[in-house]
């Protein structure tokens, strides 16, 4: 019964924000309307302790290999056929919807690296608010690295705007970097607003309102950048996850030559075809360059370097101190210093300390104190 009010407040809210003509002098209360909307949208997806029934079978896939690729869309687009003829998985195919009602994974060797691929149940409209499996399938799709939206080619516009919206709605930002906003709570001494450039939407007034929603009355807020209200909502919730995105648009046997140029124009997109493996070759080099994985190679000493099997570190963590916890939590402890060939160093090969910051294809010797 809570359920079903909160989310029938939920519209009543949405009603009042699209009825709302957007100018300077309603932006205080639009500001406050999607703050509303955005902590509704939190207790819907994550209610309140309680035992109710289980996590839904097939949903908790443990996390294997270097990176973790899912696969959204919505039912019969053709996900299982391309991750069955990716990965060699079997996943239940059939010519009817909802043939998929588990996550089903599977694992593709590229450029050394493991990748899991999992195939999410379809995605339907709705999902966001708890409809059909929706709500365990965009929990699974937060913990990927990279998500493919896999999209029917003759109606690809209506079922990406929806995807995205459910997406959205769950606290997952596509192709997008974090806000560039300072956000810190304090004790006493009120809001501290300070913006570094001109804002279009944001006043002070406007931040405090927002704010005052989530009972908070003493930060300091730092805008770096031209921020909206949803930028701030998002910096104060703190549980988003920006993941990178492909669009992968299925069944490119169904349309013209002349189609598929105008499709090759569109950022973040790749024209496939699941059933006839047509294109599979740039979809998966499009997945490595978006992974954005660094490769190192180990050396023994006094042997060649091993290049069949590299350790794979994921971006943004790639110093020697991460390589060493990647192989053992207690090689660091025993660690003397590294010799690096590679394009990370000037010379070859240098000495260097756990702070070095290696690049892809790096080579790398470990000496022990």
């Amino acid at each position: 019964k809570k359920y079903f009010l909160m989310q029938l407040y939920s519209s009543s809210v949405l009603t009042k924000m699209n009825r709302t003509q957007k100018n300077k002098a309603t932006a205080h209360h639009l500001g406050l309307l999607k703050a509303r909307l955005a902590k509704l949208r939190r207790e819907l997806i994550t209610p309140k302790g309680g035992s109710g029934g289980g996590t839904g079978e097939g949903f908790d896939v443990a996390k294997t290999g270097d990176a973790r690729v899912g696969f959204v869309g919505f039912p019969s687009v053709g996900k299982s056929t391309l991750l069955s003829n990716l990965a060699g998985v079997y996943s239940e195919v059939a010519a009817y919807e909802f043939t998929t009602l588990t996550t089903v994974p599977g694992v593709i060797r590229y450029k050394g690296a493991k990748i899991q691929l999992l195939d999410l149940p379809g995605i339907i409209e709705g999902a966001k608010d708890g409809k059909g499996r929706g709500r365990q399938v965009i929990a699974v799709a937060r913990t990927c690295n990279l998500i493919l939206i896999v999209l029917d080619v003759l109606k690809p516009l209506v079922h990406k705007k929806l995807i995205e919206h459910e997406l959205e709605g769950f606290g997952i930002r596509l192709n997008k970097q974090p806000p560039n906003i300072g956000f810190k709570k304090k004790d006493k001494g009120g809001i501290n607003f300070t913006a570094t450039c001109a804002q279009s939407e944001l006043d002070a007034e406007t931040v405090k309102t927002i704010l005052a929603e989530y009972k908070i009355h003493n930060a300091d807020i730092t805008l770096r950048s031209d921020a909206t209200a949803d930028d701030l909502i998002d910096v104060v919730e703190g549980n988003r996850v920006y993941i990178p995105c492909i669009y992968v648009l299925n069944k490119i046997d169904q349309i013209s030559i002349e189609e598929l140029d105008i499709i090759y124009k569109v950022p973040h997109c790749v024209p496939i075809s699941a059933h006839h493996r047509w294109n599979f070759d740039d979809l998966l080099e499009k997945m490595w360059d978006y992974l954005r994985l660094v490769r190192i190679y180990t050396k023994p000493k006094g042997q060649l370097p091993d290049y069949t099997s590299p350790v794979v570190l994921p971006d943004g963590r790639t110093a020697v101190e991460d390589f060493c916890l990647k192989i053992h939590k207690n090689l660091i402890k025993e660690f003397k210093y590294a010799l690096v060939w590679g394009s990370s160093v000037k010379h070859n090969p240098q000495k260097v300390g756990k702070d070095h910051i290696l690049e892809d294809e790096d080579v790398i010797q470990l000496v022990k104190k």
